[in-house]
Parts: structure tokens; C-alpha cells; sequence
């Protein structure tokens, strides 16, 4: 069975012998859904799958729970033909059933509901920090709209900055503009700070998994909390090529015969743990020497780039096996 998931409603397919032998549209239920299917075929031994996206993994834990054999897929791992130019909800739930029978199909690593719980924390974080970020751009903007402050001016927003700008004399429209979104970047600090207190109640709870990330260079809190929950102690990982595809650094590759040709990353894994690491091993080269010395001799003939990719490779791998070998 392969089912296409929209906010609404559930397309499910459900093929027998690479014959269609079912097809409808159900509203989006998970419970519901997951009992449908066990009504309209009680006595066969069914499997299912469906796209991971916005809808997380409610419908997977639904039909788990219900008896079904679930796999939540990578969008980017279904194949699709160069030359198919219709794309319709049967046509993908059909396309999802098929491979799913013929066997072409690899879930992702499901998290528990604790774990995902976890991972909304530094998530959180991150989307208050991007927010944060939004509204000092406007508050500068108008700023310089107004030529109050000189266009190469560097001075972050700081809260005492943002007390000074509140008390310039200015016309009242723009007074009133600057104070209102003033209100909002402090209101932003205080969330900020109230989700540190949580990370660091968080770490405490988990204070093996910290020890062990903020041990590597460049790491702090907030960093070795997006790792943990993200990746735990990578146990379930077993070999450093699906920790690199799962962190979204493995390259891409287009070679033939005796030609072989790597290009840029695949960016076919969690993005956002990536930039986290790409962001961590800047921090960690002024720190660590041996990093230093491959980062430069690497960068001489193949940029800066692509060496701070492989050193952010190297710098998840060697977290990876203080994991393995139990040290720090």
C-alpha cells in the first residue's frame, strides 16, 4: 500500500502482484485510515509506505500500533522516470506501492515520541533565533530609511542599543514603529533565555551524551544539544557512510569509466544539522591544530569549501567513535 499524505486527505494505492486492486481517498485520520486498511483486506499480511513531510510521524505510529508493516520514505530516494511529466496523488501513491512490493524502498530511522519531544527544544531555539534575527533587519532598516544611522554601521542590536534607540527623539509614526518591534526582539531575548534554562535542565538529564559532544572542539550547549537529540550516541548507525548521509554531507558523484568526478554534497539529509556542523567545525580549526593543518593543505587545491566540508566530516566521525571506543 502507498499512500500520499496531504493536510486533508490519504490517497492509498494498494497493489497485489503488481496488480492495483484498490484504490481510494480517505480523510486525513490516522487512526481511521489505519483501521480502513485492515477492514477492506483482514487476512493479508500488508505493508505500506508513504513520504515523509510535514505530517511527521503520527500516521506511521498509527498503523504500527494497528498490526501494518509502515515505512516512512526520504521524498528524494523515489525514483522517478526523466520522461513522466504528469504527476497526480494515485499516480505517486501507485509509483510508492509498486516499489514498495518490488522492494526498492529504504525507511528512514523513525524517532521515538521522546525523542522526537527531544529534538523540539534546539529546534525551537533555532526558529526564535531566525525570528530574532528577522526583526532586527527591519528595525535597521528603518533606520537607515530614514538616515539615522550610517550604511557601513556594524553595531549589533544589543539590548542596550535597543533601550537607545527607544529614547531618540523621532516623529511619532516612526517612534511608534521602532518601539513596537523593540517590544518584540526583547520579548524574543526573554524567550531565548527561558529555552537555555530548558536545554540546560535537558543536558543535566543527559549528562553522558553531553559529556561526550561538548569534549569535541568548537562545541557548546547549544550545539551539543541539537547533536544529542538529533543523533544520540549513534548506535544506530553503523558505519560512518550512513552517519554522513544522514548529517547531509556525503558528496555527490558523477563518474564513468575511468573518469571519476565528486561534486558538490547531495543535500539529500537533515540540512539544518549540516549548517550546524559546517558552523561548528569554523569554531573548532583556530582550536584544534591537526584539523588547522588538514584544513589548509586541503584548501590549497580545492577551496575553502569543499575543505571545511571534510573537516566537518571529520569532526562528526571522530564523535562518532569516542562513542565507539567509549572515550573522550
Amino acid at each position: 500500500m502507498g499512500v500520499d499524505v496531504h493536510k486533508a486527505t490519504y490517497t492509498v494505492t494498494c497493489v497485489c502482484q503488481r496488480q492495483m486492486v484498490k484504490t481510494a481517498t480517505v480523510p486525513a485520520e490516522p487512526a481511521r485510515c489505519a483501521e480502513s486498511l485492515s477492514r477492506w483486506f483482514p487476512e493479508a499480511i500488508r505493508s505500506s509506505a508513504y513520504e515523509a513531510g510535514f505530517s511527521g510521524f503520527v500516521l506511521h505510529r498509527a498503523r504500527t500500533t494497528a498490526g501494518l508493516t509502515n515505512l516512512v520514505v526520504h521524498p528524494a530516494s523515489v525514483a522517478v522516470a526523466a520522461n513522466d511529466r504528469v504527476k497526480t496523488d494515485r499516480r505517486d501513491s501507485k509509483r510508492l506501492a509498486i516499489d514498495l512490493a518490488d522492494g526498492r524502498l529504504r525507511g528512514i530511522a523513525v524517532p521515538t515520541e521522546a525523542e522526537e519531544l527531544a529534538r523540539l527544544l534546539p529546534r525551537t531555539r533555532a526558529q526564535i533565533v531566525e525570528h530574532r534575527a528577522t526583526i532586527t533587519r527591519q528595525i535597521k532598516a528603518k533606520l537607515h530609511q530614514f538616515g539615522l544611522i550610517p550604511p557601513a554601521s556594524r553595531r549589533l542590536m544589543r539590548s542596550r542599543y535597543v533601550r537607545e534607540i527607544t529614547t531618540w527623539p523621532l516623529p511619532p509614526e516612526l517612534c511608534a514603529s521602532l518601539t513596537l518591534f523593540a517590544d518584540q526582539w526583547r520579548f524574543a531575548t526573554r524567550q531565548l533565555l527561558e529555552l537555555r534554562r530548558l536545554l540546560r535542565a535537558q543536558a543535566t538529564a543527559l549528562a553522558a551524551l553531553e559529556t561526550v559532544y561538548r569534549s569535541a572542539p568548537g562545541i557548546g550547549e547549544v550545539v551539543a544539544r541539537t547533536f544529542a537529540t538529533a543523533l544520540g550516541d549513534m548506535t544506530r548507525l553503523t558505519n560512518e557512510r550512513g552517519l554522513f548521509n544522514y548529517t547531509d554531507l556525503t558528496p555527490s558523484e558523477y563518474s564513468s569509466g575511468a573518469a571519476i568526478r565528486r561534486g558538490h554534497i547531495s543535500r539529500q539529509g537533515a540540512s539544518r544539522l549540516r549548517h550546524v556542523l559546517v558552523e561548528t567545525a569554523w569554531r573548532a580549526l583556530p582550536r584544534d591544530p591537526a584539523l588547522q593543518e588538514i584544513f589548509d593543505r586541503i584548501a590549497a587545491t580545492r577551496g575553502k569549501q569543499r575543505a571545511i566540508v571534510a573537516m566537518a566530516r571529520r569532526l562528526i566521525g571522530r564523535i562518532r567513535a569516542c562513542f565507539r571506543h567509549g572515550t573522550l
